[in-house]
């Protein structure tokens, strides 16, 4: 697989994976637990597999490789905190306790696991071609993902941050993956304070009523 189709798989996979309990909710429950929580539980699988294909066909460096390594590890262990936390939240009144493990432990373990795997996708992909006109859509969406889990996942602030300063790394850059990142985190940053201003502060959407 190339680089290029493989960095796409990746961004499929975010795209998808990060709205899987939403979209499979309909699904419906398995005995004590969801459908959705079984899906959930193969997203890691799928993002971080995807990413180090991405690092093998670009011929990543051995640092590259490190440094995927622990996004890898915070992105698994924190989508596994939030995973159970919010299994175990559809079945019981976890309290506090629970929201803490789910809703700020889990999520910005996950979320910063994937900035970092991102960060490797980035330098792996230096001056690599990718010509594809898929890759702007796809930007598009996982800008949108990174808004919407920033505010649903209660870290508007963190995941605004972020999104500036990756938008900023892509355009000090001057090749193709630079100007994804652009896409990609520009839509973040214009959706998120976009959101912010409109409604005078992050609500979380099913606050809403919209999800």
């Amino acid at each position: 697989m190339s680089t290029a189709k493989a960095l796409a798989c990746f961004a499929v996979a975010v795209l998808i994976g990060h709205h899987v309990g939403t979209a499979t909710a309909p699904l419906g429950d398995v005995g004590s637990t969801r459908w959705a929580d079984w899906i959930d539980f193969a997203v890691p699988i799928a993002v971080l597999g995807f990413a180090a294909l991405v690092l093998r066909a670009a011929a990543a460096s051995a640092r590259t490789w490190a440094l995927l390594g622990v996004g890898a590890v915070l992105y698994a262990e924190g989508h596994g905190v939030h995973l159970s936390a919010n299994s175990i939240g559809n079945v019981l009144d976890y309290g506090d306790t629970g929201h803490l493990w789910d809703e700020v432990v889990g999520h910005y373990l996950w979320y910063a696991g994937l900035v970092v795997v991102v960060v490797a996708l980035g330098l792996a992909t230096r001056e690599v071609p990718l010509r594809s006109w898929v890759r702007w859509p796809l930007a598009v969406g996982v800008g949108f993902t990174w808004m919407t889990n920033g505010v649903e996942g209660q870290t508007p602030w963190f995941s605004l941050a972020v999104a500036a300063g990756l938008l900023v790394w892509g355009l000090r850059r001057r090749d193709d993956a630079g100007r994804v990142l652009v896409v990609a985190y520009g839509t973040s940053v214009v959706l998120l304070a976009g959101f912010g201003l409109w409604q005078g502060g992050f609500p979380e959407f099913t606050e809403l009523g919209w999800v």
